[in-house]
């Protein structure tokens, strides 16, 4: 597989680096990215491919079921260098179809580190033990519903960080947006759109 990588490096440069020589020295000169992502470090969801997006358009935050956790110093430094340096005016809350880490949220994991850290979802699933339990809804159903409310949950635990709080007290940025991505179909859903939102602050109540 290393091999396989490499090669494909040498296509890249062949294939899209050099014929695009101009755009990639405007960005190894100084990145100007416009949104930041909040994703989930599954190896099937590539923020950059899935939306076609080239390098440089995206500052890029990732981990286990898209969590977005207070008190986290990697979370928080990525916010303030996005807010503050790169003047990101939107940020992506993306989270995807048949996720193992929601799968675990849902079924209970044993292994302590993993476990420590889903907690912090712990209420998207109330949530959707909830709906879950008015609609009826089966397994399948259900997860893709706490996926949702994962993503929600987040946008709040994002919007109630010091940093996000305090921007969003004196003006309409950053614009937040939850998105699900689903890899069986390659589309993706729109949860909650920050440009409605920042163009009526009452629907920021949605998240």
């Amino acid at each position: 597989m290393i091999d396989q990588l490499l090669h494909g490096n040498v296509g890249f440069v062949t294939g899209e680096f050099k014929p695009n020589a101009e755009y990639y020295g405007s960005i190894a000169a100084q990145q100007r990215p416009k949104v930041l992502w909040i994703g989930c470090s599954d190896s099937r969801v590539s923020e950059d491919v899935i939306t076609g997006s080239k390098p440089g358009t995206m500052f890029v935050h990732r981990n286990v079921a898209n969590i977005v956790a207070f008190n986290d110093v990697n979370v928080s430094a990525i916010l303030e260098y996005a807010m503050v340096h790169l003047r990101i005016e939107d940020i992506v809350v993306c989270g995807h179809t048949r996720c193992g880490g929601i799968a675990a949220i849902e079924d209970g994991v044993r292994e302590n580190y993993i476990a420590d850290w889903l907690c912090i979802a712990t209420g998207a699933k109330e949530a959707a033990d909830r709906i879950a339990q008015e609609r009826g809804l089966s397994r399948e159903q259900k997860l893709e519903v706490l996926t949702e409310e994962n993503v929600k949950l987040q946008i709040k635990h994002l919007k109630n960080l010091a940093l996000i709080k305090n921007m969003l007290a004196t003006g309409p940025l950053p614009r937040i947006h939850g998105w699900l991505y689903r890899v069986e179909t390659g589309t993706i859903d729109v949860i909650i759109d920050g440009r409605q939102a920042a163009a009526s602050p009452g629907l920021t109540a949605l998240a």
